[in-house]
Parts: structure tokens; sequence; C-alpha cells
């Protein structure tokens, strides 16, 4: 599995915003991109699902385990994404959350994946709960694991951990690049913390418009 980046780059008004960089992303390794806000993390990762709006322009290649995906549809696209808001839908269960998200098939073995998973998170027994029952840690463990389930070839995460406090913080990273690692899942991780960057991965930086590799 690969995620990559070809050439990359995007307007603003069809003015530069984002110049052109490149980056390759193997299989269960957590690159992470860096800068203050109003940077452009957040719009590259647009870009990258394929969510990005005018007046915004994006040029160049992206690759989803070899395959051009730059012109594909979002739901066809197969990126998972995790923002600092959890999402999940308040009028579904917490299992129904999950479930959302699973490709289609036998109704038992459906079940028994949501209720592993909730178990995998320490959440067993929470399936007929509403969403709002649950803490704001709860809640985004229950968002990642809904964007595990879904199965996606490459994940995105968008300052996931931001709202959460320092302890409850470090366990939500040390869980979600766990589980990435483990699916052999490439991601791009943006924020705006040094000590979210997995310890060892590769870190990128947005400096007035630049892609900068700093380590």
């Amino acid at each position: 599995m690969s995620l990559v980046l070809e050439g990359l780059s995007i307007s603003l008004h069809g003015a530069k915003f984002i110049a052109p960089f490149s980056m390759e992303i193997e299989g269960g390794e957590i690159v992470t991109l860096m800068g203050p806000s109003g940077t452009g993390k957040s719009t590259i990762l647009q870009a990258i699902a394929g969510g990005l709006a005018a007046p915004f322009a994006l040029s160049g290649s992206i690759y989803v385990n070899g395959v051009d995906v730059s012109r594909t549809d979002v739901a066809k696209r197969r990126i998972g994404r995790l923002f600092q808001d959890d999402l999940l839908f308040p009028h579904l269960t917490v299992g129904e959350n999950l479930l959302f998200g699973m490709a289609r098939g036998p109704r038992e073995q459906r079940l028994a994946l949501m209720r592993a998973a909730l178990s995998d998170i320490e959440l067993a027994g929470t399936e007929h709960r509403a969403p709002h029952t649950l803490s704001g840690g709860q809640r985004q463990r229950v968002a990642l694991m809904r964007s595990l389930l879904a199965g996606p070839d490459a994940m995105l995460l968008d300052e996931p951990f931001s709202k959460l406090d320092v302890a409850l913080r470090a366990a939500m990273r040390e869980l979600t690049f766990l589980n990435l690692t483990r699916r052999n899942t490439p991601t791009l991780l943006v924020t705006h913390d040094k000590a979210d960057a997995p310890k060892g991965g590769r870190i990128f930086e947005i400096k007035n418009g630049e892609v900068i590799y700093v380590r």
C-alpha cells in the first residue's frame, strides 16, 4: 500500500498558495505535516481527499496503491479521514456508527466485527448507547474505529488529538498509530504540535507556501 503525491500544488484565485511538492508514504508509515493555522495544512488534506472547492484549484497527481485518483470521485478514492471533531452521527447508536462505514456482508459477520472493534478500543457493551453519552475521548476512539472499519487504502489525520487533554491525547495517539501501523495504512498527519508526530517518523513543514522536509 502507498500514497504518492507527485508535483502537487494548490492555487487560490489563480495565485500560488502551495508550491509544487512531492511525497511518497509507504504502507504503515505515518508522515507528519506541520505548520501554524492558516498555512494550508487542512487544504492539502482536502485536495488529497477530493474535497477541494473553488476558489482553490489543484495541480499534480495523487496515487493510491499506484492508481491515479486525482480526478476520481471522493467516495471512490478509498481515503479515510479523522478530524479533531469526532463527527459521529448523533441519530445512530455507537454500534450503528461503526456499521455505517463497513462493507456490506452477512449481518452476523458485520455485528461480530463491530463488537470486536468496540472491545479493541475498550468500549465493549456500548453498542446501543447514543454517542453523546460517551466522553470526548471515547467518541474519538469510536470515530477512529469507524474510519478503520471502512478499510481505507490511505488515511489522513487532521489534528485529531488537539481537543483532548494531555493524558487522553497521549493514549489516543498511541491507539491511532498502533492501529494504522498494524493495518499497513499509509498515513499523513497534519498538526501544529510537534508532540503529535510519531517518534522517528518523517516531518515536513509548510513555510511561506513551500512544503519543506525537516527530518
